[in-house]
């Protein structure tokens, strides 16, 4: 097996996103460290997730990835990786997903498949809705509310204002990113906030989405009762956000940067400092 391919396929760099906010939520749901066996699982489970959600993501938009300059040479399209690949691919990670919820707990077991069904479903959206990008944004969204399951065996208040914080981090910065397909949709009459309102529309609402994202965050830390770290996590975060809307603001050609580097950034330290938080509280 070429191992490289299906990293390809996956994106699975990209998985930088949805790990730290999944590890946040099991820190403050354990209070501090939560153990060896949960740590595994929960890395486990955030990578079979995003593994499924990418591969069905990419089958099913091989028909539109073709026509676009920008994606044409995915290893889904240029055959690198085979229909019949994917489709094992995507059927594995769901039985990994499923089965290591079940190793969790009661309730990540009964919530497995509905959030595979959610996972799966973001890829059908742009065909209909421009709320493709929330739809997104809840799929990464669910993370932080998986770690808090893991550990606790319930859903805690704090956990779903972390969950809406990345929710509207996640859209915010994916309006951004379909700012470099916007023509491509219109042409194909697909779904986008800036194939439906333009630019400068496009970017007022994934500044609104960037708001709301560190509001959230804050309601998290107070709901949570977390101290001075854990407030200079949404600090540190709402000041990335904003300097990745100026380099979009500055020029499209900084997407790239902004949606990777930015972001990525934002995760890791958002992490590290709710470490500190936790071990010094």
């Amino acid at each position: 097996m070429n191992i490289k391919k299906y990293m390809d396929l996956v994106k699975f760099s990209h998985t930088i996103f949805s790990i730290p906010f999944i590890l946040i939520a099991m820190i403050v749901a354990a209070n501090g460290w939560f153990g060896w066996k949960l740590l595994l699982l929960g890395l486990l489970a955030a990578v079979s997730a995003r593994n499924f959600a990418m591969a069905v993501n990419r089958y099913v938009d091989r028909d539109i990835d073709k026509k676009n300059p920008r994606t044409q040479n995915r290893v889904s399209v240029t055959g690198e990786v085979s229909e019949n690949e994917i489709k094992l691919f995507i059927l594995a990670n769901a039985l990994i997903f499923i089965g290591v919820a079940y190793m969790i707990n009661e309730l990540a077991f009964k919530l497995s498949i509905p959030v595979l069904i959610i996972l799966g479903g973001y890829s059908y959206f742009k065909r209909f809705s421009e709320f493709a990008h929330i739809i997104l944004g809840i799929s990464l969204g669910l993370a932080p509310i998986a770690g808090a399951v893991a550990v606790m065996g319930t859903i805690p208040c704090w956990s779903v204002f972390l969950a809406f914080g990345v929710m509207f981090w996640v859209a915010g910065f994916d309006v951004l990113y379909s700012l470099q397909d916007m023509e491509f949709d219109k042409e194909e009459g697909l779904y986008s906030i800036p194939a439906k309102i333009g630019e400068e529309g496009a970017l007022f609402i994934s500044k609104m989405f960037h708001i709301f994202a560190v509001i959230f965050w804050a309601l998290f830390v107070a709901y949570a009762h977390l101290g001075f770290f854990a407030w200079l996590a949404v600090i540190f975060a709402a000041g990335m956000l904003y300097y990745e809307q100026k380099l979009v603001d500055r020029d499209f050609k900084n997407i790239p940067k902004a949606f990777f580097d930015v972001n990525g950034y934002l995760g890791i330290i958002f992490l590290i400092l709710i470490i500190i938080d936790r071990i010094i509280k």
